[in-house]
C-alpha cells in the first residue's frame, strides 16, 4: 500500500469519527441555547440509607487476602508424572 493511499485511508477514519460528532456537539448547542436548564426537585427529608463502603472494603481486602493465601499454598507438586 503506498503512502497515498495509506494517508487517504486515515483521513476518510478521521472525518467518519469526527462528523458525527461535530454534527451532534451542534445540535446540543441549539437546543441548549432553546430550552431552559433542568434542575433536580428539592427532597424535603434526607435519605437515612448510607452506602456501606468500609464494609465492602474490608470484605475486598479478605477476599484479596484469601486468594493471596490459597495461591501461596505450599503445594508445587506437578500433577502429571
Amino acid at each position: 500500500m503506498s503512502i497515498r493511499k495509506a494517508a487517504m485511508a486515515a483521513i476518510v477514519a478521521v472525518s467518519m469519527v469526527a462528523v458525527p460528532t461535530v454534527a451532534q456537539a451542534a445540535q446540543a448547542q441549539t437546543a441548549v441555547q432553546h430550552s431552559v436548564a433542568r434542575t433536580g426537585a428539592k427532597v424535603a427529608k434526607q435519605s437515612d440509607l448510607r452506602g456501606g463502603s468500609i464494609i465492602l472494603a474490608l470484605l475486598a481486602a479478605a477476599a484479596v487476602i484469601a486468594g493471596i493465601v490459597i495461591a501461596a499454598d505450599g503445594n508445587n507438586k506437578p500433577s502429571s508424572p
